[in-house]
């Protein structure tokens, strides 16, 4: 399947609008902003549409294929198998982060999500959608038009929270829940990118400027700390420190790794996400 070509399609795009698909996974919408702003600056292009997408529920979990021994022998390489959710167990492991410490950082995102939905925060930037849903128990198919995010935990409190159990026992006293991990879920959102000489052609508002973007690696096993080496690599390139930004978001698959990367980083607390939910 090739969802970039077959969404444009259904979307009504020409058949000679080039598309492409990328992945790396939870920033692949990230890369196709930075890949459409790299063809603008270039000169290849001059718009783009960047669009991240997610559909696990048409994506069943029956594990990856087999592999082949010179990677399970490869001490490094096997780690790439590594489950998510024990890849968070491991940075709680090593870093040393409570379940308390979760769980109260995931009950702040719950708020914060039902909060903003309330005061229709993101209405603006919603389209409404018509699908079909399927009833879980009857099986039964209807029409349903979504308006705005269904997957919020509402009423959700720390002290809730500390009463689920943890999603790994096998790991003795895990820490990692179905309450401060992202849950399965099917979304998209979508950024138009262009020249501001394009934009002020066309007479369109201009909400953000694209400055850069910086990639680092890091062991498999902890792959969720990645922003504590990616963004002060993007702020040396941009020239800026943390000093000079207004607003952090960090991708939030767990709790463990979202409440290290703050701490590693040093974000001031009044810096994070504001109304932004991100455990979702």
């Amino acid at each position: 399947m090739y969802p970039a070509r077959t969404a444009a399609l259904a979307a009504g795009f020409p058949e000679t609008v080039p598309v492409q698909t990328l992945n790396r996974f939870c920033s692949s919408g990230l890369m196709a902003v930075a890949d459409i702003a790299n063809k603008i600056r270039s000169g290849q292009i001059e718009i783009g549409l960047a669009v991240g997408i997610e559909s696990m529920s048409q994506n069943p979990d029956i594990g990856g294929p087999h592999q082949s021994e010179f990677i399970s022998c490869n001490s490094a390489a096997k780690d790439c198998n590594e489950k998510m959710g024990w890849t968070s167990e491991n940075v709680a492991v090593d870093f040393n982060v409570t379940r308390d410490e979760q769980d109260e950082f995931a009950a702040g995102s719950w708020q914060r999500a039902e909060r903003a939905q309330a005061l229709g925060y993101f209405k603006k930037e919603i389209v409404p959608f018509t699908v079909y849903q399927k009833d879980p128990i009857t099986g039964e198919k209807k029409l349903v038009t979504v308006y705005e995010d269904d997957g919020i935990r509402k009423g959700t409190t720390k002290e809730s929270l500390a009463k689920i159990r943890s999603a790994f026992p096998q790991w003795g006293k895990g820490t990692t829940t179905g309450g401060n991990a992202s849950q399965l879920t099917d979304g998209a959102a979508s950024v138009l990118l262009m020249s501001r000489r394009k934009a002020e052609e066309l007479g369109l508002t201009i909400l953000a400027k694209y400055i850069i973007t910086a990639v680092t690696g890091l062991a498999p096993r902890i792959m969720g700390i990645g922003p504590v080496s990616a963004i002060p690599a993007a702020l040396k390139t941009a020239g800026i420190t943390i000093d000079d930004v207004d607003i952090f978001e960090i991708n939030e698959a767990f709790a463990s790794q979202v409440v290290y990367c703050f701490k590693a980083l040093n974000i001031p607390r009044e810096k994070v996400f504001t109304f932004m939910p991100f455990v979702k």
